[in-house]
């Protein structure tokens, strides 16, 4: 699960040419140095997920930008980042992980997906590359342990 939240903040964080090159980086390491996933960073490693997102994988993770963490409702991000409220947040984080390593190429219309969460994300290929309510805004960033698809929400698995 860990892993799969850390793949999510690497794509948000990197863009093409940044991912270019070898895939030497782990999912959390390319969050890390992409600098947009400074919100996603802090929440996995609030989480404890850090160890989890840099491990061996393959993990798919759907990386939230800062931007997308600033839209929600003012207070969300401080309240979930509260000891209190860690089941929660790590049940959010890994809603955003799938496990192994999905490319764009191999997404279709109306995909479902298990999340490392337990909930499933749906795809739909009519409007661009969207992920239930969240748009893909860069896909394709690799990392030594799976994937990263940029997007620009934050997506909430059902209560």
């Amino acid at each position: 699960m860990r892993k799969m939240i850390l793949a999510l903040t690497a794509t948000t964080a990197m863009t093409g040419t940044a991912f270019a090159g070898g895939h030497g980086m782990n999912i959390v390491e390319t969050a890390v140095e992409a600098g947009s996933f400074t919100t996603l960073v802090a929440a996995v490693e609030a989480a404890g997920l850090v160890e989890t997102l840099s491990g061996e994988g393959p993990f798919t993770v759907f990386a939230p930008t800062d931007e997308a963490f600033a839209a929600l409702p003012e207070g969300t991000v401080e309240s979930l980042l509260l000891e209190e409220n860690r089941d929660q947040l790590i049940a959010i984080l890994t809603y955003h992980v799938v496990p192994g390593a999905v490319m764009s190429t191999d997404l279709s219309d109306g995909m479902m997906a298990a999340t490392v969460q337990g909930g499933e994300i749906t795809i739909d290929l009519d409007n661009g590359v969207m992920v239930n309510d969240a748009s893909v805004v860069t896909a394709d960033i690799e990392a030594s342990n799976g994937v990263i698809h940029v997007i620009d929400s934050v997506i909430m698995p059902p209560m």
